[in-house]
């Protein structure tokens, strides 16, 4: 049974795959509201934000990480509507397969792009000045909280793409969470901000992601929001998938 859900898998992920090579302007759209961002944050606000840090693009840029993210896992929402209104999983459905390799398919195709758009802000920051000295471990670190935000959100991605109306209504559950670095640590220090906002900025995830990111690429002590940052995502991930798994159950019933 493993076996046979690990092939359905990579053969339904292949043609995942296969669509966004066709359409590469899905993680190209992905890419620019980002980097947008970051050119306007560095560029034209950055001289007015005292950040604390040598270079503004070094404290802005794990906020433009989730960012990306948030914008990336909008377009898994998109594709599973489009394949639930193309009757794409009722055929799926009368095929001799594992039936969650569907969702993993679509799942793992997310997290693929989003690699890949996050590669390129990443290579956009070095050349807007962005430098790090930390080590392999470090980086490897912060790739790590990474892909788990992107699997906590991506598998939130899934329930609107499962359950939407429309494809507008699919995609507009990501607006919240690309609006959410804002009321965080991403591009000011929370402790310049009034007090209520302030309480809501240092206890919602982005923050506790962010500045621990932040902490490892500028080999700064890692303090205790690196466990806070796991716990959300783990959580996250854990109710996402589980509600996801409910909701694809009963569409496929």
């Amino acid at each position: 049974m493993t076996k046979h859900f690990f092939g359905d898998t990579a053969a339904l992920l292949g043609r995942s795959l296969r669509h966004i090579t066709r359409s590469l302007d899905t993680i190209i759209t992905t890419t620019i509201m980002p980097i947008a961002f970051m050119l306007l944050f560095v560029y034209v606000f950055g001289g007015a934000i005292n950040s604390g840090s040598d270079s503004y693009v070094n404290y802005l840029l794990p906020g433009i990480l989730i960012i990306t993210i948030a914008s990336g896992i909008s377009y898994t929402a998109f594709r599973l509507f489009t394949d639930m209104q193309g009757g794409i999983f009722e055929r799926f459905q009368s095929m001799p397969i594992a039936r969650s390799s569907v969702l993993w398919a679509h799942v793992l195709t997310s997290l693929i792009a989003n690699v890949i758009s996050l590669v390129v802000v990443v290579l956009v920051a070095l050349l807007m000045g962005f430098r790090s000295a930390a080590g392999v471990p470090a980086w490897l670190a912060v790739a790590g909280i990474l892909i788990l935000f992107t699997l906590a959100l991506t598998w939130i991605a899934v329930i609107p793409g499962l359950t939407a109306k429309s494809v507008d209504g699919a995609s507009a559950f990501s607006y919240p969470l690309i609006f959410l670095p804002f009321l965080s640590s991403a591009f000011v220090p929370t402790d310049t901000m009034p007090g209520p906002l302030r309480a809501f900025a240092e206890h919602q995830p982005v923050t506790s992601i962010v500045n621990t990111i932040r902490d490892l690429y500028t080999q700064q002590p890692v303090s205790t929001d690196i466990w806070i940052a796991l716990a959300w995502c783990v959580g996250i991930l854990i109710v996402a998938y589980f509600f996801a798994m409910n909701t694809y159950r009963r569409k496929i019933s």
